[in-house]
């Protein structure tokens, strides 16, 4: 078995093929899709105009800008590989891309979109085009939180955490009412 195939066990979720995609919305993960592919188109055009700073001899913006336009590419062989079918091996991986789990996505979105910030902080053309792929790293993070636990659950866990889903709660007189409902139960004495 070799390393990868070790480091792809590791990395996969319990009970089949990236089992928390069941979990997330429809919109949700259209969202990711589509915030992705516009960002990443935009972050090319935005780092072409990061790339024009040459002028002015900002060497750190040129950085900056082929930075943001590699990172854009990145996005959109992940998000959308019918943009660069002229490329052999982009299928290929975005389908390894594909079967990693959302916080891998988001991780790398977010760690490509702010090394511009950190070389051309002033310039706008950073802020829109970074900050679309930042947006779309945010997205696949909250697709990797899942669902929102149900009303019984979180109850139970605010009472700390002994008490099954459905059970009823002890200590407490009115089952209906939350914390924020009782003013006096969140309130310092």
């Amino acid at each position: 078995m070799s390393l990868t195939d070790k480091l792809s066990m590791l990395m996969a979720r319990p009970g089949g093929d990236n089992a928390q995609k069941d979990d997330v919305p429809w919109w949700m993960r259209y969202a990711g899709r589509g915030v992705g592919t516009v960002g990443g188109f935009i972050a090319i055009i935005t780092g072409l105009i990061n790339c024009i700073s040459i002028v002015v001899l900002n060497v750190t913006c040129l950085i900056a800008g082929i930075w943001q336009m590699l990172a854009g590419f990145i996005v959109i062989v992940c998000e959308a590989p019918c943009c660069c079918f002229f490329i052999d091996y982009v299928q290929t991986l975005s389908d390894k891309v594909e079967t990693r789990p959302y916080w891998n996505k988001a991780a790398l979105y977010i760690g490509l979109s702010v090394v511009p910030f950190f070389m051309c902080f002033l310039s706008m053309s950073t802020w829109f085009g970074s900050g679309l792929i930042f947006a779309t790293g945010i997205i696949y993070g909250m697709m990797a939180l899942g669902k929102k636990g149900s009303r019984d659950d979180m109850a139970a866990m605010a009472a700390g955490g002994s008490t099954p889903p459905g059970a009823p709660l002890q200590g407490s007189q009115d089952h209906n009412v939350t914390l924020m409902e009782d003013p006096d139960v969140w309130r310092p004495n």
